[in-house]
């Protein structure tokens, strides 16, 4: 699927406008975060801007300075407020068809609270790290 419009009925529109609940973990001027409904880790977190942008191209290219600023600094204060800061998470964005992204708003995901194992199938693990797929 290809986003080239923004959906302004897209499920984080709607979070955003309160037309669709979620539980709140960190909210600043230009972000939210909050619980993902299908966590796919112990943890899992997503962080999204309050601005209407598609993706990782389409903010970097027309967010302002202090909204990207933001985004960043969100993503760790997020993970501080977790409390998975000094064990580790991934931050994971997809772009696009190929990556999967399924609903068209720039979202971050922060996945924590377990060994999360390698980036992508037959990965490798770094050294002295067990995992085993489900």
């Amino acid at each position: 699927m290809k986003f080239t419009e923004y959906d302004d009925q897209n499920v984080f529109a709607k979070i955003l406008r309160g037309e669709i609940p979620c539980t709140k973990v960190h909210e600043t001027e230009h972000c939210l975060s909050f619980q993902d409904i299908n966590p796919q880790a112990k943890v899992h977190v997503l962080v999204i801007p309050k601005g209407a942008y598609i993706s990782w191209a389409d903010f970097s290219a027309n967010a302002s300075p202090a909204e990207q600023a933001d985004y960043v600094a969100a993503i760790g204060d997020t993970a501080r407020a977790l409390g998975v800061d000094e064990t580790g998470y991934r931050v994971l964005a997809n772009h696009g068809h190929d990556s999967h992204q399924e609903v068209p708003h720039l979202h971050t995901h922060i996945l924590a609270g377990q060994p999360l194992g390698p980036m992508l199938e037959g990965g490798d693990l770094p050294p002295g790290v067990e995992y085993v797929r489900k």
